[in-house]
């Protein structure tokens, strides 16, 4: 196959290294000038990913463009109507996920119970609002241009700590950014957070269905930042009876749109039910590079089937699959990264076996001579994973790899999928969801 990748800053790296490995011709066009050197010496790169249609258009059925972020989906829909492949997403996807009000209309619209969530353009308007409704708010910004921690998990009942958190945000506005905000206040809700996701084939959802438990905060017990992701659980197994209760139930509007990739939606589950929170439409990194160590089959022969419409379901282990996010200084800021710790050694032990090297996917890497070394942006190096019958197995999988992996300063949660292991799978059983 040949295949052309996009994005902005190589996120799915792991995954063209894995493509090129199964023997595939893979070129990759990354849009962030930083981030170009980010597997540098490992994979093929393209000042141009249009100057590489014509060697896609060739390959007929076996080419193959994907796209890695949010905010190209009419792209890839005009060039699906121009009679590539493409897997990624799409128009309506982008909007699901990046106008958070619409979400959580089209949900409501598809039967789903949701949050009460309240839009807004202005700061000020904002804080009133909760001065006459006070609550517990969690702050959520649309778009996919802002850093993670922008978005704020209210602690208090009187919404006061998110009050201070818009103070803040509209005295720093108008320097960083050029657009107006737009953001919603959605009211907080205690629970089981569980993610669903599959792919979406531009008629229906392929599955099996997979369930992912994310932690997005940086330190160990969910203190610290929010960052993209440090960790997740995932299964292929028990999603069933969540799915058709709630994602499902969305398939007519990507079906009407001819949405190709994969599709995820996260949640919280308690004694009240599910509360669905908001959509990736999307590959998620690292969450497809975790999804994957459950594959069984290529990589490659996957995305295929999903770029031409086939309804075959993935082969996938039983089990989980764990992963770790590895860092260094000073994810999950970008400030000072040249000076702190780009171009670090990294040094994997001789004696990893191919098995082993299957469960590291390089994020910001390259090849300095021999030498492989850290690259990139914000220092978000790798992602570890294992792969077991129980969630236990996998931890142990995983953790035993990530302490092979010799980075200086290197920085990971050592906790991951601990809270789901010990007490959040067993609710969900007692909720009758898995």
């Amino acid at each position: 196959m040949r295949i052309l990748g996009v994005g902005d800053y190589n996120d799915f790296g792991s995954l063209y290294l894995r493509l090129a490995a199964e023997g595939h011709d893979v070129r990759v066009h990354i849009a962030e000038p930083d981030s170009r050197d980010v597997l540098a010496g490992m994979v093929e790169l393209t000042p141009s990913w249009e100057q590489e249609l014509p060697w896609i258009r060739e390959a007929g059925p076996d080419g193959l463009i994907l796209f890695e972020d949010a905010g190209r989906g009419e792209l890839q829909d005009r060039l699906r109507r121009e009679g590539y492949r493409v897997v990624g997403g799409s128009a309506i996807g982008d909007r699901l996920e990046q106008d958070r009000a619409y979400g959580q209309e089209v949900l409501r619209g598809s039967g789903l119970h949701t949050l009460a969530s309240h839009p807004f353009t202005d700061f000020d308007e904002a804080m009133a609002f909760i001065a006459h409704h006070p609550g517990r708010y969690v702050l959520k910004f649309n778009g996919s241009f802002l850093p993670s921690d922008m978005n704020y998990v209210g602690m208090r009942e009187d919404g006061a700590d998110v009050v201070a958190a818009l103070t803040r945000h509209r005295r720093t506005w108008a320097d960083d950014y050029d657009e107006d905000p737009e953001f919603i206040l959605m009211e907080f809700v205690k629970g089981i957070e569980t993610g669903l996701g599959a792919f979406f084939n531009g008629r229906e959802f392929v599955g099996p269905i997979n369930l992912d438990w994310e932690h997005k905060r940086f330190f160990a017990g969910d203190l610290g930042e929010l960052t993209g992701e440090m960790g997740t659980v995932v299964t292929y197994r028990g999603g069933e009876k969540l799915f058709d209760a709630t994602l499902a139930r969305v398939a007519p509007i990507l079906r009407e749109a001819g949405h190709v990739g994969y599709v995820n939606l996260n949640t919280i589950i308690n004694d009240r039910g599910i509360w669905p929170l908001e959509f990736t439409c999307r590959f998620g990194y690292p969450g497809f590079a975790i999804l994957s160590a459950l594959f069984e089959e290529p990589c490659a022969t996957i995305l295929q089937r999903i770029g031409s419409g086939s309804s075959t379901p993935l082969a996938t282990y039983d089990g989980f699959a764990v992963g770790v996010v590895l860092t260094v200084p000073p994810f999950p800021y970008h400030h000072g990264y040249e000076e702190l710790s780009k171009g670090m050694p990294i040094c994997l032990p001789a004696d990893l076996t191919a098995e082993e090297r299957t469960h590291l996917h390089f994020g910001e890497v390259a090849m300095d001579g021999a030498q492989l070394v850290t690259a990139g942006q914000v220092g978000y190096i790798m992602v570890v994973t294992g792969r077991g019958a129980t969630i236990a197995d996998a931890q142990r999988a995983a953790y035993a790899l990530a302490g092979k992996v010799a980075i200086p300063n290197v920085r990971y949660r050592n906790d991951i999928g601990d809270a789901l292991r010990t007490a959040g799978l067993s609710e969900l059983t007692r909720l009758g969801w898995i």
